[in-house]
């Protein structure tokens, strides 16, 4: 995907379920005909904000005829936050998600979903990286209208284990992630034997062609399953 710096998208606004005015990178399907259009897509960003890489991740989705919506999660305490990995940003980037509710990110997932089906997408999914990943499960498990949800590597799902999916659920998770534990993943595994639970030979991170951590084929095989997922929803 293009890393020029131009992105397809624009920022817009949307009013979350509290009322909050919550920015989201919104970039429309390509394709002009009916066929060419799969949907909209909830994407959800890492820890460090709706970055360039996020963005980038939307238009490549939109390219393959997806109406996407990227909420700014930390909106409420910091506008527009978008950070690099270095050691101080990363260290604020967790100060912001400890500080931000799980609640608030399904509201602000639902108002994304309801925008999309309002823009008439008769279906609607999440995916989400990191703490998007998390966040996707929790929306999958509370929100209303998502068709299918493909969750990365959110090493929170754990504390969310005892909530079910409402829609087709999948997970990804890397071997080599020190951050979430095999153990971990096998408990999900267990308690959801409806939800399929992948595992690449990879490291936390595995889909960010922005770091150390990148796997081309864990990030392709990943992607190809979650295309699947949601063109059979």
């Amino acid at each position: 995907m293009a890393h020029n710096g131009s992105h397809g998208g624009r920022m817009v606004t949307l009013k979350s379920g509290d009322g909050a005015e919550i920015l989201c990178y919104h970039v429309k399907a390509e394709g002009k005909r009916p066929e060419d259009r799969k949907g909209g897509l909830v994407l959800i960003m890492e820890i460090f904000g709706v970055t360039a890489h996020i963005k980038d991740l939307c238009d490549g989705y939109a390219a393959r005829g997806y109406d996407v919506l990227s909420p700014q999660l930390y909106d409420r305490q910091v506008k527009d936050f978008q950070a690099t990995y270095a050691q101080e940003d990363i260290q604020r980037s967790l100060e912001l998600r400890a500080a931000n509710t799980y609640d608030n990110t399904v509201l602000d997932v639902q108002m994304c979903i309801d925008r999309l089906r309002a823009d008439g997408n008769e279906k609607v999914f999440i995916t989400g990286y990191c703490y998007g990943g998390s966040v996707s499960w929790v929306a999958a498990c509370r929100a209303k209208g998502l068709d299918a949800a493909s969750c990365y590597y959110g090493g929170a799902i754990k504390q969310f284990i005892g909530e079910n999916p409402k829609c087709p659920t999948i997970c990804h998770f890397g071997e080599k992630d020190h951050g979430i534990p095999m153990e971990d993943v096998r408990a999900i595994e267990a308690a959801h034997p409806e939800v399929k639970v992948y595992v690449y030979d990879a490291d936390h991170g595995f889909n960010s062609d922005r770091r150390n951590n990148y796997d081309k084929a864990a990030a392709d095989l990943a992607l190809k399953r979650t295309l699947e997922l949601f063109e059979g929803a």
